[in-house]
Order: structure tokens, then sequence, then C-alpha cells
């Protein structure tokens, strides 16, 4: 009766392990993976929004570091490239300048 609720305590363990893996560990690890390819395809002159809630404009970027400009020419900010939370190529922010304003009319 002991080696059956041992091996029945085990099966449960494994089972509830099994369920925050899938849950929690393996989607963080699929958003990670996505972000890691997001930054790898950075180039100078794309638009960025930081984890700041910051949107500028990317000047320079080094191993581990982006330079971003915000708003004048004078506002530049150097960051990690891990602040980075999104980007957009600077022919998308122009098409959807000029989509928004044939929508509207």
């Amino acid at each position: 009766m002991e080696g059956s609720s041992l091996i029945t305590i085990v099966i449960y363990f494994v089972f509830i392990f099994a369920v925050f893996y899938f849950i929690g560990v393996r989607p963080q690890k699929k958003e990670q993976k996505k972000h890691e390819e997001m930054l790898s395809k950075m180039a100078i002159g794309d638009y960025c929004l930081t984890t700041s809630g910051m949107y500028g404009q990317i000047i320079d970027i080094t191993n581990d570091m982006v330079i971003v400009e915000f708003g004048n020419k004078n506002c530049r900010i150097p960051m990690l490239k891990s602040c980075i939370q999104s980007l957009e190529k600077p022919d998308a922010v122009v098409k959807g300048t000029s989509d928004e304003g044939k929508e509207a009319k």
C-alpha cells in the first residue's frame, strides 16, 4: 500500500511541474526569443518605443547600447538595447500617418 501511495505522490508532482512549465515557463521563453529577434533586426533610423514609454528614433547602435533621439535634435539619450520595447521601420511610420489622413476624410 505504501509503494502505490509513493508512486501516486510522484505522479502528482510530475503533473504539477508539467502544468507550471506549459503555463509559465514556456510562454515566457517564447516571448523572450521573439524580443531578442526583434532587437537583432534593429537598424539605424528605426523608430522605437522604450519601456519607459518614450518614442524616438535610433541614431546609433553599439554592442549592447543604442542612442535614441527624442523630439528635437538636442535630446539624444544612450540606453540599453533591452530597454527597447517595440520597433517600427521608417516606412511603416510614414504609411501609418498617410493612411490615417485618408480615413479621416
